[in-house]
């Protein structure tokens, strides 16, 4: 099986042999075990053990705990590559033009309406979220094609707020 794990600016490509318990990556190859013991996963190379925890995923996006430091991680399988360089959008890419809330928090300001045109990095929305203000940018280029949330309104992680149309 292969994948892209791209951490960061770091896309790596990897190579699973579950069956034989190997892996071979950019740099290197050996054997692995992953197991679930007690409610941790660990995953065993070489001579080390990682301890992984707290594994939450949306999409392609992983987030876990690994010896306890958090670590976020985007996962790509073969087949998502594929359609990916042929320039097909999956259900997740699909939705891409959805802006949903990064963390809890309330809605200071919305910067747009619907039928506005926006581009791709433009800040739309004002969410603020243990005291700070955090600006949001629009996921694509396109027209604001509805607004789900309103100034005043507090939101959970991953509430939708608003939904951009793709130009084109």
């Amino acid at each position: 099986m292969k994948f892209q794990a791209t951490l960061g600016e770091n896309a790596r490509d990897i190579t699973l042999n579950p069956e034989a318990g190997t892996y071979t990556s950019e740099e290197k190859s050996g054997d692995y075990t992953f197991e679930y013991v007690n409610g941790r996963y660990l995953l065993r190379t070489g001579t080390k053990t990682y301890k992984i925890d707290n594994v939450s995923y949306e999409g392609h996006a992983i987030e876990f705990t690994m010896n306890g430091v958090w670590h976020s991680v985007e996962v790509k399988d073969e087949q998502e590559l594929l359609l990916d360089r042929l320039g097909f959008k999956t259900g997740a890419a699909a939705a891409e033009g959805i802006l949903k809330a990064p963390m809890p928090g309330k809605i200071l300001e919305i910067m747009v309406a619907e039928g506005d045109e926006v581009e791709k990095d433009q800040p739309v929305v004002i969410l603020e979220a243990m005291k700070m203000e955090n600006e949001l940018k629009a996921p694509i280029s396109g027209t604001i094609d509805s607004i789900s949330a309103e100034v005043g309104q507090s939101l959970e992680k991953n509430s939708p707020i608003l939904e951009i149309e793709a130009l084109g």
